[in-house]
């Protein structure tokens, strides 16, 4: 009896040993790393199935998502995480021209230091041109350039074909533009022709890179040096934006933002065109029934013979320090697989987002292109060296400086002030926050300056 005993005693033991040694080395064998971001719609459905893919596909790393409505909340609940000392291990942050100054802060470890302890099999998957908007000065890449975009023509097919337009032919200029825009609306029959979203990075911001001029002075504010860049809108601005102003008054051009919601308007087929950034591109593929084709935005052949190349902007993935080496180590290791060719090469077609290297635009499936008239041209004339007028701008505060610029826009569209007026404004203003001297006493402008409304051009029936 006492030997059955031992006997059952003995198995447990060796049950219970064998289950010591085993647990533990399951228990252990994923590091868990947070991301936090801002996407939405198809992007952020498109983020989550690769990270579930990711997590998927080995095991050890786990890599937990958290979405946000805003960058603001973002930031408010990563300030208190920060304090807390439970900071994600990366999150994304919208382009503010400033990066430097982004990296400088005590919660930031810029990628280059990341990747100098945890280097990545091949370093090369960053392409210079997508991603001066996350580097230094001296060349260090400081983000992850995951949601890095431009601002495209977005062109509704049907419609053109309505219009008797060539779909394969789409605007180059803004004469050729205003063209197109009146038929879609007299022919097409479309109420809103014209639409754009994201108004300063289209009509302030890319306008002069696109005309092949510089935004702003210290080319571009790359230049070191320790006056403030400044902006001095010309005539290239003055000329837009009264061309603007004049589609608003004869409803050509109904709905602007300064944020995206014109862009819901063109996936329903409510606008026949819209001029928004590329990362809009997933949520037209997803819209039921919507068939569309994308150009780069107009030039003016009075300013420049050729068109130019658009800032790249948008948005990173910024790592953040206080971390043990595991997640360190975990949080490389999961950029490196997003790098990955096949995978890069995936998001970039279901999201419009620059692909990272020449390798991931490679990659693509050729019948994508197919699909989306335009979309494979736009992206390669993204590749090759960036003319300096290209190459992104430095400017102090820009965040504050932005929301000047959108509502000296706003004011301009309701006719609350001229073109000029506004653009005089936006500039003085501009000037102020970056650290500037004010010029306002020397040059007052008004803050508003009534002018008469223009009655709107009758709509052809």
């Amino acid at each position: 009896m006492k030997k059955s005993q031992f006997t059952r005693a003995s198995r447990a033991w060796l049950a219970g040993v064998a289950l010591a040694v085993l647990t533990p080395v399951a228990a252990q064998a994923a590091t868990e790393i947070q991301v936090w971001h801002t996407l939405t719609g198809a992007n952020k459905s498109e983020f989550e199935k690769l990270v579930k893919q990711y997590n998927k596909e080995q095991s050890g790393v786990e890599v937990t998502l958290r979405a946000f409505a805003s960058e603001a909340a973002l930031k408010q609940e990563a300030d208190s995480a920060i304090r807390a000392k439970h900071a994600p291990n990366l999150m994304q942050l919208a382009d503010n021209h400033s990066p430097e100054v982004v990296a400088e802060r005590a919660a930031i470890k810029p990628l280059y230091e990341l990747l100098a302890k945890y280097p990545i099999k091949d370093a090369k998957w960053y392409l210079p041109t997508t991603t001066d908007f996350v580097h230094d000065a001296r060349g260090h890449l400081l983000a992850f350039p995951w949601m890095a975009e431009i601002p495209l023509m977005f062109y509704n097919i049907d419609d053109y074909k309505k219009a008797g337009l060539d779909p394969n032919q789409p605007a180059r200029t803004w004469a050729e533009l205003q063209g197109q825009v009146l038929k879609v609306r007299d022919q097409a029959h479309v109420d809103c022709s014209f639409a754009t979203s994201q108004d300063v990075m289209v009509h302030i911001e890319n306008l002069a890179p696109v005309n092949n001029q510089p935004l702003t002075s210290n080319e571009n504010g790359l230049t070191a040096s320790r006056a403030a860049p400044t902006m001095e809108f010309d005539t290239l601005y003055m000329r837009h934006l009264s061309l603007m102003v004049s589609w608003v008054d004869s409803q050509m051009y109904p709905k602007h933002s300064n944020d995206r919601s014109s862009d819901a308007a063109f996936a329903s087929g409510e606008c026949g065109i819209l001029l928004s950034g590329s990362g809009a591109m997933g949520d037209f593929q997803s819209a039921r029934g919507l068939n569309f084709g994308v150009a780069p935005l107009p030039y003016y052949p009075q300013a420049t013979s050729s068109p130019g190349r658009p800032f790249v902007s948008g948005a990173a993935l910024w790592a953040t320090e206080g971390h043990p080496a595991d997640q360190d180590k975990a949080t490389a290791e999961f950029l490196g697989w997003l790098s990955k060719p096949v995978i890069a090469a995936e998001w970039t077609q279901h999201t419009g987002y620059l692909p990272l290297t020449e390798a991931a635009f490679r990659a693509s499936d050729v019948s994508y292109y197919k699909r989306i008239p335009g979309a494979q041209a736009v992206i390669a004339s993204m590749s090759g060296s960036t003319p300096a007028t290209g190459r992104g701008f430095r400017i102090n505060n820009y965040e504050r400086i932005q929301a000047a610029f959108g509502s000296a826009l706003d004011d301009a569209f309701a006719d609350k002030m001229t073109p000029m007026a506004a653009l005089q404004l936006a500039a003085m203003q501009a000037h102020t926050l970056a650290g500037g001297e004010s010029a306002v006493a020397h040059h007052p402008v008004p803050v508003h300056h009534p002018v008469a409304k223009k009655k709107p051009a009758a709509k052809k029936q």
